[in-house]
């Protein structure tokens, strides 16, 4: 079973791979992103490290618009993020993490909104940080 979850943010804050980096090592989390990581570039399986066992999600970059038709709730709360993040996991829950420590990092430092359409969800920066807890406890 494969879990989608999209970062809606403008492209021209689309960060390098340095700057999420740098994000990500914000928030304190013991999680690395592919040295080669390219934004939007890149399409497909992401190798990252989590806790320094190997890990990853698949990631894709494209235009927001056909994601505000999709879902009818993004327009009110999208404002002018013309772009998506679309990250995909399987169910482990180290994959989940990885995917949840990214988007908190774009939520903090890049003015993302992230959206979890299986649940009909927008996550704040408290509630993912949450999920981050939790699902680094039940992974390992």
């Amino acid at each position: 079973m494969s879990l989608i979850q999209h970062a809606f943010i403008q492209k021209s804050r689309v960060p390098s791979r340095e700057q999420w980096q740098q994000a990500i090592d914000k928030l304190g989390h013991e999680f690395e992103l592919d040295p080669d990581l390219k934004p939007n570039e890149d399409s497909g399986f992401l190798p990252c490290k989590l806790k320094g066992y190997p890990s990853g999600f698949e990631i894709y970059y494209e235009p927001a618009n056909e994601y505000l038709k999709l879902y009818p709730d993004l327009s009110t709360r999208n404002g002018n993020r013309d772009w998506c993040i679309t990250f995909r996991w399987g169910g482990d829950l180290a994959e989940c993490a990885c995917v949840l420590i990214a988007s908190a990092a774009l939520i903090d430092s890049f003015d993302a909104i992230i959206y979890y359409p299986g649940d009909n969800m927008f996550y704040d920066k408290a509630a993912i940080l949450s999920e981050i807890e939790a699902c680094m406890t039940e992974s390992h």
